[in-house]
């Protein structure tokens, strides 16, 4: 009976060049903000996905939606305190 090997690389094995940089993780912390700003907005519209919306649910999609564009401006400009409100 022949076995059968693989010749590639086992697909979990480690490489350091598989890890994200420094570079990249703070990118990931700089970003942070406005990716938890997009995931309240997408939490806020799946609540309307399986019922009618109520003001209260337009309420917060609009919050939340303004919650994303001030994360994104203050992304896309550093120069101020860098705080999301």
């Amino acid at each position: 009976m022949n076995t059968i090997v693989t010749v590639q690389d086992a697909v979990t094995a480690f490489e350091p060049w598989m890890e994200p940089t420094d570079a990249e993780l703070d990118a990931i912390e700089r970003e942070m903000p406005a990716i938890l700003a997009d995931v309240d907005l997408i939490d806020a519209q799946i609540v309307t996905l399986d019922r009618t919306s109520t003001e209260l649910d337009a309420r917060r999609i609009r919050r939340a939606h303004r919650r994303v564009l001030a994360a994104r401006r203050a992304l896309a400009n550093p120069s101020g305190s860098g705080e999301v409100a």
